[in-house]
């Protein structure tokens, strides 16, 4: 699909923990859509930014914000009030996904794996443990890995777990706690083509030392991106196919990343799904932009293919409430 030349306007920054990733794929995002020839307002995210958008009146949003209040429904409700067409999921995908509970009870009971686990206070992580160690604590409404915790038996955190050990229980009332997998990192992107979502193929993450947290995941030279991952294809085909259904069955639009652990010593059976990220990263370390590239997609055609689902869903979305309406006028 070409797009005529447009007035995008790049949504970044903002407030959440990852304000400095939403600002290099925001403006990666706005480089790109410059050299190909449109026109580009950069809006670093405000509580003006309402009235910001208005006076820019765009053709369309390019949603870079990684976080709340950008990833988490937001942003989307605000921008389907003032009528204005973005890209990404939109309001209801975007509150389901970016809880890794509620994903996980979505997706769950439609035969996608994922790890036990529940939901817990920090005050009862600070009595005991909650599952058998070894178990990871995660927010429950965070991305990029943000305050992730291995607690392990050589874990320097205590046991119980001291309140004044660094952790995500210093940041966060309730988090997520789930057995911990041995194994491999994997994730793999789908983009929404013209002709429907399209699973690209399976990232392995091989951070250098440590686990892939933020760090790994931000700092050049830290994780090795192993692409296409060198594991079994029936392993590769069963992460496309959970990667699409989750994107489908959460309702994501653009593009989406389904990260899982796979346990190797397990076989098919060890592959578990962790999270969906309905706005993952478009940083030059950003692994969605890699596998397209990979798939023979250059950075700038993903761009405009994710601009491209954006104004489709708008112009279906319009052309569905006219008909509403001339029924109801009928």
């Amino acid at each position: 699909m070409t797009l005529p030349k447009l007035h995008v306007a790049v949504l970044m920054g903002g407030w959440a923990n990852e304000r400095e990733v939403s600002l290099m794929s925001g403006e990666g995002v706005a480089k790109s859509l410059e050299q190909g020839g449109h026109r580009v307002t950069r809006i670093d995210m405000d509580r003006d930014v309402a009235a910001r958008i208005h006076e820019a009146a765009p053709d369309v949003v390019f949603n870079a914000l990684h976080g709340v209040p950008g990833e988490d429904g937001t942003v989307q409700g605000m921008l389907d009030l003032m009528g204005v067409p973005y890209t990404h999921s939109g309001l209801a995908t975007s509150v389901v996904a970016i809880d890794k509970q509620l994903t996980k009870l979505v997706l769950g009971s439609q035969g996608i794996p994922f790890p036990g686990g529940r939901i817990v206070s920090t005050e009862e992580i600070h009595r005991q443990d909650p599952l058998p160690r070894p178990y990871v604590l995660k927010p429950v409404n965070e991305g990029s890995s943000v305050g992730v915790a291995i607690v392990t038996d050589e874990a320097n955190y205590g046991n119980p777990i001291d309140p004044s050990a660094p952790g995500p229980w210093q940041q966060f009332d309730r988090l997520l706690a789930e057995p911990f997998i041995r194994g491999r990192e994997l994730t793999t992107a789908v983009i929404d083509a013209p002709d429907g979502p399209r699973a690209l193929m399976v990232t392995e993450l091989v951070p250098k030392s440590g686990f892939y947290d933020f760090a790994a995941k931000y700092t050049d030279g830290m994780t090795e991106h192993v692409c296409p991952a060198q594991i079994p294809e029936r392993v590769a085909e069963l992460c496309r196919e959970y990667a699409s259904k989750a994107h489908v069955l959460l309702g994501c639009e653009g593009t989406s990343r389904t990260d899982f652990r796979w346990d190797d010593d397990l076989g098919e059976d060890g592959l578990f799904v962790l999270e969906t990220n309905t706005q993952p990263g478009m940083t030059p370390l950003s692994l969605v932009p890699e596998q397209a590239r990979h798939a023979g997609i250059e950075y700038g055609e993903l761009v405009e293919m994710i601009i491209g689902a954006a104004l489709r869903k708008h112009s279906d979305k319009r052309a569905r409430n006219q008909a509403s309406k001339a029924a109801r006028d009928g």
